[in-house]
């Protein structure tokens, strides 16, 4: 079996009613188009039904990836986490010193990183190095330009 993947559970049931999209609504749309590229004669020389044919099959390995991650998945528990540090799951308020600009972010699993929502991976070269660290520290973030100089202002849920 494959290594755990560590879900909120927000992030759970998004993968769930992806999934449940998939199967259902997907699938048929699939069949339909099958069913349809065959009506119009010879198989071997149809490129409609080749072409449904192999998006059916990236959509069944699209269904048995999201299965096997949701059966590897371990949903976090966020009512007891420790605010005295950074750790998975908190929000983060950090100074960048170089700027003196204000971020937050939320240190979620890397299947859910979403750097629009202000979202970043825990094992992200950032989120490694605020990983552990209390308010008032400073974390030092190795980036392709350099290392920058993060204070930790506050964390929360």
């Amino acid at each position: 079996m494959s290594n755990v993947i560590y879900l909120t559970k927000e992030g759970y049931e998004k993968l769930t009613s992806e999934l449940e999209e998939l199967k259902s609504t997907e699938r048929q749309k699939i069949a339909a188009a099958i069913a349809e590229a065959r009506e119009k004669g010879d198989l071997s020389e149809n490129a409609e039904y080749k072409a449904a044919k192999d998006e059916q099959g990236m959509l069944e390995l699209k269904i048995n990836q999201l299965e096997t991650k949701l059966a590897v998945a371990k949903i976090l528990d966020t009512s007891n986490i420790d605010t005295s540090k950074v750790t998975l799951l908190t929000t983060v308020t950090i100074k960048n010193l170089a700027g003196n600009k204000n971020l937050t972010y939320t240190l979620v699993p890397e299947a859910e990183a979403d750097l629009k929502a202000k979202k970043i991976a825990s094992n992200s070269p950032v989120g490694k190095g605020l990983i552990g660290k209390k308010i008032g520290e400073i974390a030092e973030v190795e980036t392709p330009r350099g290392i920058i100089k993060f204070e930790i202002v506050n964390i929360t849920i």
